[in-house]
């Protein structure tokens, strides 16, 4: 074991949507004979319904040993780097963490459900490490950072707004609490942040978590897919707009646009559904959503009624709606341009 170097690995982001937010594994080195890395990030498109299965937390992952020589080069290609932080480890832990990587290795047990906050890439390189420490890991804890799991997420997709614009739909008020140093470990740089300056405490003495850091793949130049033209609050505004527009021609005309409340009542019934559905999501912040007290199933029970003119009562219940959405807003952060949206459905509350 002298001759062994064990070491975590992290991968920054690069543009695929899947790898907005980095990668970790650990990597088993015992010299060009021996040279593996253990992957718990890999999954496959193939399998059937593969987005609809992740947005309801039901997707499977799977750890994957295989030489170093066929993962760095994937990184290389996209422009990320890789950092490596060789562990101070014993002989003995690393015999400990060779009967866990083995042991997770089965075919019984290499498989797991991923959750994204919770139970992924990065968190699963961890746990393993800590168990075979003969000892605890004391982190340096970092007072002045509490982002929220919203927050992180925002920053991961900065240069994705559409992207970012679908997490905030889905995710709800949980996502709004300020995290701890273990949930922020979701990210693989914060993880790799406080894996240096982690200390290792065993029988009374100190030794620091990581001996050396090295850089093992330079970053390189990415290309940022655009994305659609318009920003979310750009069609939002159009919306607004447009609003204001059909509002001026029914004031012209005398008559009310019934086709545009069915359909603005139809696209809130549909996104309602769609949130709804997500409430039994296993993912633990989409559970409660406060984007449900407008965006629900509840306008679709109304478009017969505002069809035939009746619209008096489904004005009163979207007044309630709205109200209860902005006063929603002190305590969840809703997604880019919603609220002008909410505003577009105000402006139908008129006699």
């Amino acid at each position: 074991m002298d001759s062994v170097e064990v070491s975590l690995l992290t991968c920054s982001p690069h543009e695929e949507i899947y790898s907005l937010y980095g990668h970790s594994a650990i990597r088993w080195h015992s010299g060009p004979q021996q040279d593996l890395v253990f992957n718990w990030g890999m999954f496959s498109f193939s399998k059937p319904y593969f987005a609809l299965r992740f947005m309801f937390g039901l997707t499977d992952y799977e750890l994957a040993a295989y030489p170093y020589e066929s993962f760095w080069p994937y990184y290389q290609k996209w422009g990320s780097s890789i950092t490596e932080q060789v562990l101070n480890l014993t002989n003995d832990e690393k015999r400990e963490l060779q009967k866990l990587l083995a042991d997770n290795l089965r075919p019984e047990n290499r498989v797991y459900r991923y959750n994204f906050f919770y139970n992924n890439c990065s968190t699963k390189p961890r746990d393993m490490i800590e168990r075979c420490i003969n000892g605890k890991v004391e982190y340096a804890e970092r007072a002045d950072y509490q982002p929220t799991f919203r927050q992180m997420a925002d920053e991961c997709n900065r240069n994705h707004v559409w992207s970012k614009f679908g997490n905030n739909m889905l995710l709800g008020l949980k996502a709004d609490q300020p995290t701890t140093r273990e949930q922020q470990e979701f990210l693989p740089a914060n993880l790799m942040i406080d894996f240096a300056r982690a200390q290792i405490y065993t029988n009374g003495t100190y030794r620091p978590l990581v001996k050396e850091e090295r850089l093992l793949v330079s970053p390189g130049v990415q290309r940022i897919e655009p994305d659609f033209i318009l920003s979310p609050t750009q069609i939002a505004i159009a919306l607004l707009v447009f609003s204001l527009f059909i509002i001026f021609v029914e004031w012209r005309t005398k008559k009310i646009a019934k086709w545009w409340d069915v359909l603005l009542m139809t696209v809130q019934g549909l996104v309602g559904i769609l949130l709804t559905i997500m409430v039994f999501s296993q993912h633990p912040t989409t559970s409660l959503n406060l984007n449900l007290l407008l965006f629900n199933p509840l306008p679709l029970f109304f478009i017969p009624s505002v069809i035939k003119g009746k619209r008096r009562l489904w004005q009163n219940v979207q007044l309630v709606m709205l109200a209860l959405f902005y006063l929603g807003a002190l305590f969840q952060c809703y997604a880019e341009g919603i609220t002008i949206v909410a505003l577009c459905l105000l402006l139908r509350r008129k006699k």
